[in-house]
């Protein structure tokens, strides 16, 4: 795709130079803690932050309870049904009152004084009643105060703490179609699912590594070359060889930060691309599931859906890998150099138990936390950290690889690019504000 430039420029982090085909990213912005401050205020508090999805509280009652951009939540579904996030504090003395992380109740109770919360936030009961006036709830300013902006596109449930923000569909913008394609290859009737719970590490490394990580198609064959020999020494592994990946896809910019690469691999997908090792029985159940793909969406998209590969980043934290398996992963920082990461693996509901398998056999192997890819990566974002302490003699960072094309392959840098110039933009305006 066309790479999209407002113009040439220079600020205080960002080097954007399209007629010269360089761009740069100051290291600084890596290790200040002064800038991660300004991320927490321009970005993590005014961007909508996915907080989770609806498959997570299935039934009325059911909640979790997340850390998301520095806040404690509550995300449940109440008696009514209804899909709510609460802070989670107390309004009585600020104790937290839900200390699970996940769980089925109708009320949540504080610890400390006892005061009672219904599942839809309301004070339903306090000890001594008799000492507060009648009307002492009448405004409700002491309910469970709830979240600025909740709202949900395709079951991805998020939230914003600026009441002024725009609508989430407006914000997704381009990048809704790549959650589409991973959605739609479930049944409409029940959709896809949160397979598992939550895995939770955290790496060494400032939290932008990370998203420039995810959607970086160059590293793959350096970084991941084990895994790559595993793949090319593995009776059954693949449909082929593992090609060019450069020629093999592109990435794409989709307006808002947001950037997805987008590629064929001939790795199984149990969405519905077969490789040898499955046997004659995997076949079937691709050959039943490209069907039904085919049914719902016609056989151009059922082959888009089935045999290509997403790396989707949603501004500023969210990554989708629809790969070999579908990961969901959010990470935050807890400091200019370290991150907490919560992952998850995300998969249609009604595939068959040997499907289930594969798909969580592939997570595992190549997403998971002790797989194939998650260490590599770790070591090497912990590595750029440890480097940036040499930033007074190497100052910047370069991302320019593919600029002077105007369009840009699976390994070229546009996709990181994309995350910049608006990282760059909020970060940019506020200043000038100030």
């Amino acid at each position: 795709m066309k790479e999209t430039q407002s113009s040439n420029s220079r600020s205080l982090y960002v080097v954007d130079d399209g007629d010269g085909g360089l761009f740069k990213v100051a290291r600084k912005a890596f290790v200040d803690p002064a800038v991660l401050e300004q991320e927490r205020a321009n970005i993590f508090d005014r961007c909508w932050i996915y907080l989770g999805h609806e498959s997570e509280i299935p039934d009325k009652g059911s909640f979790v309870s997340r850390a998301v951009a520095g806040r404690n939540l509550i995300f449940n579904r109440d008696r009514n049904g209804a899909i709510n996030a609460f802070y989670n504090t107390c309004t009585h003395r600020g104790a937290m009152v839900c200390r699970e992380a996940k769980g089925t109740s109708k009320n949540f109770q504080c610890f400390y004084h006892g005061w009672v919360f219904s599942d839809e936030g309301k004070l339903i009961d306090q000890p001594g009643q008799d000492s507060y006036p009648k009307d002492f709830n009448a405004s409700g300013s002491v309910n469970l105060a709830r979240v600025e902006r909740l709202e949900s596109y395709r079951g991805l449930c998020f939230v914003n703490f600026d009441r002024n923000a725009m609508p989430l569909s407006d914000y997704l913008g381009g990048v809704r179609e790549y959650i589409d394609l991973v959605v739609d290859q479930a049944d409409p009737e029940t959709g896809m699912e949160i397979v598992g719970g939550t895995q939770q590490y955290a790496i060494d490394a400032n939290w932008k590594l990370l998203c420039e990580n995810s959607i970086d198609g160059y590293h793959a064959t350096t970084t991941h070359a084990t895994y790559m020999d595993y793949l090319a020494n593995t009776k059954g592994s693949m449909g082929g060889g593992l090609g060019d990946l450069a020629s093999a896809g592109g990435a794409i910019q989709l307006g808002g930060g947001h950037a997805v690469i987008e590629y064929f691999v001939p790795w199984g997908r149990p969405v519905a691309n077969w490789v040898p090792a499955w046997g004659e029985e995997g076949q079937r159940d691709i050959e039943t599931i490209m069907s039904r793909l085919t049914q719902r969406h016609g056989a151009e998209r059922a082959r888009r859906i089935a045999n290509m590969n997403r790396n989707i980043l949603i501004f500023p934290n969210l990554v989708i890998n629809d790969i070999m398996s579908v990961t969901v992963r959010t990470f935050y920082p807890l400091a200019a150099d370290r991150m907490h990461v919560n992952a998850w693996a995300f998969g249609p509901k009604d595939e068959t138990v040997q499907m289930r398998e594969r798909r969580l056999f592939s997570f595992l192997e190549f997403l998971g936390p002790g797989g194939f890819a998650t260490p590599d990566d770790v070591e090497a974002l912990e590595m750029c950290q440890r480097g940036y302490k040499n930033l007074g003699a190497v100052a910047w960072n370069d991302i320019s690889k593919g600029m002077v094309n105007g369009t840009a392959g699976t390994t070229d840098e546009l996709q990181m690019r994309a995350f910049w110039r608006q990282w760059n933009t909020l970060m940019t305006t506020k200043m000038a504000a100030e």
